[in-house]
């Protein structure tokens, strides 16, 4: 039996370009490639504004803890809608 395979998940902990393109990347690879243009723009645009609310740059989610900041900014987006 093999060992199991051993990932360094450490070497890009302190880069955030590179965890962010990670996130990226895992979310792409079951869609096997973009097809279109636009659906890249879409996907970039939308991966970019999450990771903006998680980080607190928008006046969404701002009073609770940033673990929970995405789902009530999301509950907030969805009562303006």
């Amino acid at each position: 039996m093999l060992p199991a395979a051993f990932h360094d998940t450490e070497v890009h902990s302190n880069n955030p370009l590179e965890t962010d393109h990670g996130r990226l990347k895992a979310r792409l690879r079951p869609m096997r490639a973009l097809k279109r243009d636009r659906t890249t723009r879409v996907i970039i645009a939308g991966d970019a504004f999450v990771q903006n609310v998680r980080r607190g740059f928008y006046d969404l989610g701002t009073d609770v803890p940033p673990t929970s900041r995405l789902a009530d900014a999301f509950a907030e987006l969805a009562l303006v809608i």
